[in-house]
């Protein structure tokens, strides 16, 4: 465990982890009193002081769930670089399963992730007007999201305060290749039916997006986030690692393969919250973007051809498919 706590991308991330959540104690405090005495109707000293108040708070707000947004990839970067601590892993695959605390933290940090885009969202609509209509709905969304964001980091501290460098973990051939036996592939899908469901749920987040279909842009677009996954690992990666058994969603990030696990995921999960974000915003709020809708579609066929052309290339120098 004292190797793990004294690795510098450990202590870089735990102490900026610190430092933001002390922040958002300080901001979560204020944000309480504000819903407390807010009343935009009142032309008083004390609303004025609360308005000066609301612009540095939500100021603060706006630059850490920035930094947290920038964090995530860094979290991965982490304890990708860990894996060299601890036998059996080769790569952020089997450090993640180190402890029980891994795959919950990092499924609490991409919800974190889409819920602070969403107040980001709602703080820039709010901003825009002059009697702040949004300001006790999106103060009430972060005192959410500051839940989830102690709870992430307790969930931090456990995490690296757990994981063992004398117990072997498993790989990821036994975590998601053959090895592990079994189908790892959601709903009794094969890889044909996977990868045309792939092809088919795009265009219908394409279409649902462009005809302003808010309900089905929402479901379609989680959807299509689900089978991209499985995708990717189980299919398009192979073709990255240009190995058929080798199924892991994490050695693409690593140096060997260019990092290109850091655009395509990133590519994806942008292009999911963009798309999410602009349909909540238009269902809530009655606020779209075409400028939103766009980049959206952008993010999500620039990561649908980044995984193609993996295929076609490999086609094209070798003559067959994996």
């Amino acid at each position: 465990m004292n190797e793990i706590l004294l690795s510098r991308e450990v202590i870089v991330y735990l102490l900026s982890e610190t430092i933001l959540f002390m922040l958002l104690i300080l901001a979560s405090i204020a944000t309480f009193g504000l819903l407390r005495k807010w009343n935009f109707t009142n032309f008083t000293t004390e609303q004025f002081t609360l308005e000066n108040r609301s612009y540095l708070v939500m100021t603060i707000i706006f630059m850490v769930m920035v930094l947290k947004v920038i964090l995530l990839p860094y979290f991965v970067y982490t304890i990708d670089n860990l894996s060299s601590l601890i036998p059996g892993a080769m790569c952020a695959a089997g450090v993640v399963k180190a402890n029980a605390y891994g795959n919950p933290l990092l499924l609490l940090k991409i919800i974190i992730l889409f819920l602070s885009g969403l107040w980001l969202s709602i703080n820039s609509m709010d901003l825009k007007e002059r009697d702040y209509p949004y300001i006790k709905v999106k103060s009430w969304l972060f005192i959410f999201i500051f839940s989830l964001l102690s709870v992430e980091f307790v969930l931090d501290i456990l995490y690296f305060t757990h994981i063992e460098t004398t117990n072997p973990v498993s790989c990821c051939s036994v975590i998601f290749g053959q090895i592990g036996g079994g189908n790892g592939l959601p709903f009794g899908l094969d890889i044909s039916k996977l990868i045309i469901l792939f092809y088919l749920m795009f265009a219908l987040v394409v279409l649902s997006v462009l005809s302003d279909f808010v309900v089905m842009s929402l479901v379609s677009t989680l959807f299509f986030g689900i089978i991209s996954y499985y995708a990717v690992v189980y299919f398009f990666g192979t073709y990255i690692y240009e190995l058929p058994t080798h199924q892991c969603p994490f050695c693409m990030l690593q140096h060997h393969y260019y990092y290109v696990g850091y655009l395509l995921w990133g590519l994806l999960l942008l292009g999911l919250f963009f798309t999410i974000n602009n349909a909540v915003m238009q269902y809530f709020f009655k606020e779209s973007s075409e400028n939103i809708k766009r980049i959206s579609l952008v993010l999500l066929s620039l990561f649908v051809l980044l995984c193609s052309a993996y295929v076609g290339i490999y086609y094209l120098k070798n003559g067959v498919l994996l």
